[in-house]
């Protein structure tokens, strides 16, 4: 069923869009609604989680949950909690929780830049020819005392291919930002089937240590700080010119995240 809406909050809600695309859901790591049960099966399965709130942005409340031999572990903004038994663990957790609706999202283990895990934000927009066309790709390097990469939390933004290059050379990192590019496209259609009048998505993507790129989320309203902060400006130039386009002005208000060092402002 067609919807005019522009944006949808619940990230299950779109979880289940990318996992009705054959090849997209490749992509997607296992997702489910945070029960106790549901907890403890998935820590033994995987030994770590990251659990979400189903609504929400900025990376605020997200946790993530570990099973390390028989002691359970949690980490939250910038506090870690251990604990000898699940029971215990769990309670605690449910001081975080609260009443709201969670997610359990399989853990991906990031890659890491001098030491600090980091992914990336990809943009996909409608161009003035009503076509999905990725905007732009940057880099988000964690905080070095925080689990989210997110800039509001104090990350730091890079040139996609700098942090990708010295890991995977030359070859490797272009054929994966081209990768991440076809997901983009991939989910702009996907999500157009529900949500016609949609124009933008704003795609998280972890790469993990075997280079394999996975869609952690999708935002329906993006919000493209992350491209002022790099040195060349062409992505955040098209990114405004094509929001112009559907009728969007963002509020460019980025002075939380940071530049990444030795990059400059540049009109380039």
């Amino acid at each position: 069923m067609k919807s005019n809406r522009k944006a949808v909050s619940s990230k299950l809600m779109k979880t289940r869009i990318l996992l009705q695309h054959s090849e997209l859901s490749k992509y997607v790591p296992a997702t489910y609604r945070l029960n106790r049960s549901r907890l403890l099966v998935l820590l033994k399965r995987h030994g770590m989680l990251y659990l979400k709130p189903d609504t929400g942005s900025l990376g605020i409340g997200v946790i993530r949950v570990e099973k390390r031999g028989k002691m359970f572990h949690y980490r939250h903004d910038v506090q870690s909690h251990t604990f000898p038994t699940f029971q215990a663990m769990f309670q605690s957790l449910q001081r975080h929780t609260g009443s709201r609706n969670y997610l359990i999202q399989k853990g991906i283990h990031l890659l890491k830049h001098q030491g600090r895990r980091f992914d990336f934000r990809v943009m996909v927009q409608k161009n003035p020819s009503g076509e999905w066309e990725p905007t732009g790709i940057a880099a988000r390097v964690a905080h070095p005392h925080k689990i989210v990469t997110n800039g509001s939390q104090g990350g730091t933004i890079y040139a996609a291919a700098d942090v990708m290059e010295p890991i995977a050379g030359t070859e490797k990192t272009d054929r994966l930002l081209h990768k991440m590019d076809l997901l983009a496209r991939w989910t702009g259609a996907q999500f157009s089937q529900s949500y016609p009048a949609m124009n933008e998505l704003g795609l998280d993507i972890a790469v993990d240590r075997r280079l394999r790129p996975w869609i952690l989320e999708v935002n329906t309203r993006p919000d493209p700080c992350p491209f002022t902060k790099l040195e060349n400006k062409e992505s955040i130039r098209k990114i405004i010119a094509y929001a112009e386009g559907y009728g969007r002005k963002y509020k460019l208000d980025c002075s939380k995240a940071k530049r990444a060092p030795g990059s400059r402002e540049s009109d380039s």
